[in-house]
């Protein structure tokens, strides 16, 4: 038993208290529940380590380390801890990425050895939704991508993740990882879009999800249909589907300077409640 406050790497035996950590904040922690949830906290399984804080023996935070480095339900005294094995095992992951606060401070405490950043994007919107769409009625021509579909979908999956981060994700080993996630959400009915005459009009995926809350991303509308409403009907189609199929609560994260996309969510119906932060390196 753990008698002070210390931090350690998690091991399978840990899952039960990981994921009571976890489900204490479903919204907040989608991403990293539903991995943990398939892949339990075996690291070659998880695709990283998950770490531990530990107040009077009690596992009270977490903080993922894998292609993205994620604090959860961090303390201040916590996210020390963490930052502190960061820096000595040094930069691994591509991004931080979580609630805003401690990302913040966890940014704070790297930067003077992990910097600089390629974009550091402090404030981005965490909206939900609980219930379809009653302003804005959803496309009828939004679906579940088909599988043999992959050649239409995975251009407008490309230029989606070029646009929000700055880099392709065809880069490093010719795209195999991405398209082997993007097969993996078309598999799992996940992947949703409108295509007319073979060409991909609006997407969005459901990256993440737990019994719950589920997270939508990816939203993406080709540019020549930009400014028709498009990312509107297409996410009420989406939120439908996502609340009658995967889980109670839809959220999403937007980046703040993004006026136009968190009208239109608005207008959908979802409704900010927090922020995350991302550092992209």
């Amino acid at each position: 038993m753990l008698t002070q406050t210390t931090t350690r790497v998690l091991e399978p035996a840990d899952l039960g208290a990981a994921l009571a950590v976890l489900e204490s904040a479903p919204v907040e922690n989608a991403f990293v529940t539903a991995r943990v949830r398939i892949a339990g906290l075996d690291p070659w399984r998880l695709g990283g380590e998950m770490w531990g804080w530990y107040t009077e023996g009690r596992l009270t935070s977490l903080c993922y380390s894998g292609a993205n480095l994620v604090p959860i339900c961090a303390t201040p005294e916590a996210v020390r801890a963490f930052a502190e094995r960061a820096r000595r095992i040094g930069r691994r992951c591509s991004s931080i990425v979580g609630p805003a606060g401690p990302t913040a401070e966890l940014w704070r405490l790297l930067e003077p050895s992990w910097g600089p950043a390629r974009d550091v994007r402090a404030h981005q919107p965490l909206m939900v939704a609980e219930e379809p769409s009653v302003a804005v009625a959803p496309d009828p021509l939004v679906r579940r991508v088909r599988k043999d579909e992959m050649e239409a979908i995975m251009p407008a999956c490309v230029a989606m993740f070029t646009e929000e981060v700055g880099v392709s994700p065809m880069a490093g080993d010719g795209g195999l990882l991405y398209q082997a996630r993007v097969a993996e959400l078309v598999s799992a009915g996940r992947s949703f879009a409108r295509i007319d005459d073979g060409k991909v009009v609006f997407k969005a995926e459901i990256g993440a999800a737990t019994r719950q809350a589920c997270q939508i991303q990816g939203v993406w509308v080709a540019p020549e249909h930009r400014g028709r409403g498009l990312s509107e009907t297409g996410m009420a189609a989406v939120l439908q589907y996502a609340l009658a199929d995967v889980a109670p609560v839809v959220s999403l994260y937007v980046n703040d300077y993004n006026t136009p996309a968190r009208a239109a969510y608005r207008r959908v119906g979802f409704r900010e409640t927090g922020a995350f932060m991302s550092v992209l390196f």
